[in-house]
């Protein structure tokens, strides 16, 4: 229900600063969870074995590097943020463009491949975090977030910002879309009222 009401505004006089407000809120989502997952890493020595009284250490380091779904996570949200801060520069120092057509069908169809990309990055993620959590019987696969918890943590909070990200992504393609049906509206009521002035 808020949505629909948020997208009915958006398609109002105030459509414009709806949409930068929104697209400043999606970029910095997204930006901080790429810059946090991308920073993410964790270095610890553990006691592997024992020669008589002598403890044997080895250090083990866990990177982002070594989950290709998170690399994939990070170059995605790093993706979206780079198209959100185009359409802010373009809403900001492009006034004089008009936003019509063509050009509104591609931005929709962007927003859209965004939403669709952004998602896909954040539940690969989602999944690789709950293995790393709970790790997986069936397979043997251990869990290592009771070694690398600061890693997990951080893992945790850029996911949270991926998936805000996505909700609000879905909303700026819901107001795309709406954007492209309001001209359609508008000139269907001018040419209405065209017609039955004409005798």
């Amino acid at each position: 229900m808020a949505v629909a009401k948020l997208v009915l505004a958006a398609t109002s006089g105030k459509s414009s600063k709806i949409l930068l407000g929104l697209r400043v809120l999606a970029f910095l989502a997204t930006l901080s969870a790429a810059i946090v997952m991308g920073l993410n890493k964790e270095t610890k020595t553990f006691v592997v074995g024992n020669v008589g009284n002598t403890p044997i250490k080895a250090t083990f380091t866990a990177k982002f590097q070594h989950t290709p779904a998170f690399v994939y996570f990070v170059v995605a949200n790093a993706m979206v943020s780079f198209h959100n801060l185009l359409m802010i520069a373009l809403q900001l120092f492009g006034r004089k463009t008009e936003l019509t057509g063509f050009r509104l069908l591609s931005i929709a169809i962007l927003d859209m491949l965004n939403v669709t990309l952004l998602s896909a990055a954040a539940n690969a993620a989602a999944f690789m975090a709950e293995v790393g959590k709970n790790g997986n019987k069936h397979a043997r696969w251990d869990k290592i977030c009771d070694r690398f918890a600061t890693y997990c943590d951080h893992g945790a909070g850029a996911l949270i910002a991926a998936f805000a990200g996505v909700v609000l992504m879905l909303i700026i393609s819901a107001v795309s879309i709406s954007r492209l049906v309001q001209p359609n509206k508008c000139s269907i009521s001018t040419t209405a009222a065209s017609t039955s002035v004409v005798p």
